[in-house]
């Protein structure tokens, strides 16, 4: 099936696939290639106020011709520079450009201060206020999500967390947890094992399938993650057009079970034989990394998922 709009549990529409910014830095370099994105086909753009890159989406946006409504916004409050929630989606709009995010996410469960029900009734206000129309979490795992749910008026539209075959068997609860509660996974890094783990087992059979199908690698992957979260979203990048236009393509990519099935059981394998930092950086990546920004005072270096 192609990359269409699907509907969240707050009954507004988001496109299945977007462009992440993430690594993507900021300046010229980083307008240009939102902007090419936009070009290209994507209406779906990704960004955080960690990635310190809000302003130059925000300028591609606005440069790209498109009406508010042809574009999907998420951004992230992820504890910058100390701000709380209200100054932060303020300062995020500013940066943006923007009266409106169409999807505000608290990047960790860690920035949800002084703790998960009371940060997400601010995040709840927000959406009452209409600076977000949607709101939702990152990175949050089955227990997470369970105290939120437990307190929440308003149930999280999204769970953005890492989905590749080598964490498959720990992301796996957590997004049928989110199923069962009507919790879209948003599905980030479903390229990790090409791109910071070639070699290893889940290798071969996208190679055989990739093959078979006649499309590459990349696409497959795109296509089984979108298997994955049960048709929910999937966020990637790049910076070739060519690449682009290639992800945007993966959307009419039908694996068969058989194909899902393989990829799933080399990847299980992976877990197991690959370095243990494979296995736990979904878990673990985030919190240590944003813990490092506030300690180095935001000295430019740019947040990983």
């Amino acid at each position: 099936m192609p990359w269409d709009t699907i509907k969240l549990n707050d009954g507004n529409k988001v496109p299945s696939i977007a462009f992440g910014t993430w690594k993507r830095g900021n300046g010229q370099e980083s307008v240009d290639l939102v902007d090419l994105a936009l070009s290209t086909g994507f209406d779906h753009i990704d960004t955080a106020q960690a990635y310190r890159n809000e302003r130059e989406a925000g300028i591609a946006i606005r440069e790209s011709g498109l009406k508010r409504d042809e574009i999907f916004v998420t951004t992230k409050y992820s504890g910058y520079d100390g701000l709380d929630v209200s100054t932060a989606i303020r300062n995020s709009l500013e940066n943006l450009g923007l009266t409106y995010v169409d999807l505000y996410l608290i990047h960790h469960p860690s920035l949800a201060k002084p703790d998960i029900p009371t940060a997400w009734k601010e995040f709840e206000k927000l959406k009452e206020d209409g600076h977000a129309k949607s709101i939702g979490v990152s990175n949050f795992s089955v227990a997470d999500l369970t105290i939120l749910i437990n307190s929440a008026k308003v149930v999280p539209a999204v769970n953005q967390i890492m989905v590749q075959p080598y964490v498959w068997a720990k992301t796996a609860p957590i997004v049928e947890f989110g199923n069962k509660h009507s919790i879209f996974t948003e599905a980030y890094s479903p390229l990790y094992s090409l791109t910071s783990q070639p070699g290893g087992p889940v290798d071969a059979p996208v190679n055989l399938i990739a093959a078979r199908l006649q499309v590459t690698p990349e696409q497959v992957l795109l296509a089984w993650a979108r298997e994955k979260v049960a048709g929910g979203i999937v966020i990637t990048s790049t910076t070739k057009k060519e690449r682009m236009e290639g992800y945007l393509n993966a959307g009419d990519i039908l694996l068969t079970a058989a194909d899902v099935q393989a990829i799933d059981a080399a990847g299980a394998l992976g877990s197991k034989s690959l370095p243990r930092k494979v296995a736990e950086r979904a878990g673990t990546l985030v919190a240590v990394w944003l813990g490092l920004y506030g300690l180095m005072a935001w000295s430019g270096l740019a947040l990983e998922y």
